[in-house]
């Protein structure tokens, strides 16, 4: 069997408002080699049916629970060099992928590459609580899951996403590559439109659960470096 070049990874769970968007998204992408694996929680809506009516996609029912644990699903259950990311309710510019894949052929030691991402409200919707406004004006830089494309090996080196936190996974995963010394490239360019609504995850955990988690992950950062002798 053909190995694609590019996984896209996507957690789906009763999505179907805004899923076919963002699998439009992926199908509009001017590189091609890729497969998308939809790890689904148990769907009560149309989601599936969605996902299954567009090429290159294939389905997995997911075996555990939680958004980290269907990406941790997504990875096992894929094969392609390279990983990438999108939110179901998230969409990429046409040119997401061949620009990474680019960047990757003209920096071959890079083991991540991320880009700026471009946050927009969902029409006739406020803001939701813990949303900082500002966010919607102009792009910017973002180390996420969605914006980013990681060379699978990462993944042996770091291990997957840890499932023992609730909406802090990817910055917890982030840290760790920063804390080896891997390579992050930037890309100046646009790479994700993040949609903004009263469903995103990071907005709906209470304020003292995602709080506690951000000064919980620095001093386990903060640790792991003086265990390794980064810190004095």
């Amino acid at each position: 069997m053909t190995i694609a070049a590019v996984s896209i990874i996507m957690a789906v769970r009763n999505a179907e408002r805004y899923l076919a968007r963002a699998l439009d998204s992926i199908a509009a992408q001017t590189f091609r080699d890729y497969e998308v694996v939809i790890v689904d929680g148990n769907s009560s809506d149309g989601s599936l049916k969605i996902a299954r009516s567009y090429p290159q996609v294939r389905c997995l029912q997911q075996a555990g629970d939680g958004f980290t644990g269907a990406w941790n699903e997504g990875l096992d259950g894929s094969k392609g060099p390279f990983v990438a990311f999108l939110d179901s309710d998230d969409i990429w510019p046409a040119g997401k992928l061949a620009t990474q894949m680019s960047y990757f052929a003209a920096h071959p030691d890079t083991d991540c590459v991320v880009g700026r991402v471009r946050f927009f409200l969902e029409p006739g919707v406020s803001p939701p609580p813990g949303f900082r406004p500002m966010l919607l004006d102009g792009s910017h830089i973002a180390y996420i899951p969605g914006v980013s494309m990681v060379r699978r090996e990462v993944f042996s080196r770091i291990g997957n996403f840890e499932e023992r936190w609730t909406s802090t996974s990817d910055l917890v995963w982030f840290a760790k590559m920063r804390e080896l010394g891997m390579r992050i490239g930037v890309i100046d360019d646009v790479l994700l439109d993040k949609r903004v609504h009263g469903g995103n995850l990071t907005y709906t955990t209470p304020k003292a659960t995602y709080q506690g988690e951000l000064t919980r992950l620095l001093k386990e950062s903060l640790d792991r470096r003086r265990t390794r002798g980064n810190l004095s």
